[in-house]
């Protein structure tokens, strides 16, 4: 399994893209394809056809794609700026990131 130093319900900045400069939660990690949804940043639309077993009716329906991991920054909650993360060993030995900016603990 691969190791990301970004989460879910990680606040993100978009660097490259149609959607560049909007900052957004972290839904969902999709690691099998190194990418991520971030809620209300890149919308596109999908049609779909009415199913009357389920109840969903039809029509043209927005939602967010996945985005490249690579593409997104954490936005560390001291500076307020697209940071690198980090690790460091808190003094009880627990390992905590860290804005690599500010030097302030993400989590």
């Amino acid at each position: 399994m691969k190791k990301y130093k970004i989460r879910e319900n990680d606040k993100v900045m978009v660097l490259a893209g149609k959607d560049r400069g909007k900052i957004g939660k972290i839904k969902k990690l999709v690691r099998k394809k190194d990418r991520v949804i971030v809620d209300q940043v890149n919308m596109v639309k999908r049609h779909t056809r009415a199913n009357p077993y389920t109840g969903e009716s039809g029509g043209i329906q927005e939602k967010e794609a996945p985005i490249h991991i690579s593409n997104v920054a954490v936005v560390c909650d001291g500076c307020t700026k697209p940071t690198r993360v980090g690790y460091r060993f808190t003094e009880d030995g627990q390992k905590r990131r860290y804005c690599k900016k500010c030097n302030e603990l993400i989590d």
